[in-house]
């Protein structure tokens, strides 16, 4: 995923609660209150999550300037730099969640979340945003200009896919994720009347 110059990037974290659609399934008397089993909250959460599909968690904002040459005939030559602004989310296909991914630890009152493989979503550019620099001969002609051009627009896309894949830009990530589904979780237990139980997710 030529002459890479990444420069002005900026990371926003995306991480935001989706309400469940079905917190309880359950409920049980028990000494005189009403407590809900805490395995059936967790199967409900699990299914409410697949049922969102996919969570956004993170958004990468960044610039890719690459530059692009090409001559014809040993004497005439053309070159580009391209200066163009783009954006790129990560997220969880929350569909590939199970309930044998969630580990209820009753004793520590801890929530184990095996979460699924965090991915990276298409790269969309912000052409109207872009700078083009021409030179020589060669871009005289247009039809030679939008060649450079597209030659250009495939190297941006291979240099801010290596942005976007940096290792603090994809710890970034995960941490915001780990962050949602945690709160996801932990939500509908303390309305269950189970705020003392933790949950940690972990990739």
């Amino acid at each position: 995923m030529p002459l890479i110059i990444a420069t002005h990037s900026i990371a926003l974290g995306a991480g935001y609660y989706i309400a469940p659609r079905e917190l309880f399934d359950n409920e049980v008397e028990h000494t005189g209150f009403l407590q809900t089993d805490t395995k059936k909250v967790l199967a409900a959460t699990v299914d409410s999550l697949r049922l969102e599909n996919q969570l956004v968690v993170w958004s990468y904002k960044g610039i890719a300037t690459v530059k692009v040459d090409r001559s014809r005939w040993w004497i005439f030559s053309g070159r580009q730099t391209l200066i163009v602004p783009a954006v790129v989310t990560y997220h969880l296909d929350l569909f590939d969640l199970t309930l044998n991914q969630v580990e209820f630890d009753e004793k520590q009152k801890i929530v184990h979340v095996k979460l699924p493989r965090l991915k990276m979503g298409d790269i969309a550019f912000h052409p109207e945003n872009a700078q083009t620099i021409n030179g020589g001969i060669l871009t005289y002609s247009e039809e030679q200009v939008e060649a450079l051009r597209k030659l250009n627009y495939s190297n941006a896309r291979r240099a801010f896919t290596k942005q976007a894949q940096g290792k603090g830009m994809v710890d970034a990530a995960k941490a915001q994720a780990r962050k949602n589904i945690q709160n996801y979780f932990e939500i509908p237990l303390r309305i269950a009347g189970q705020p003392d139980v933790k949950v940690v997710a972990t990739f």
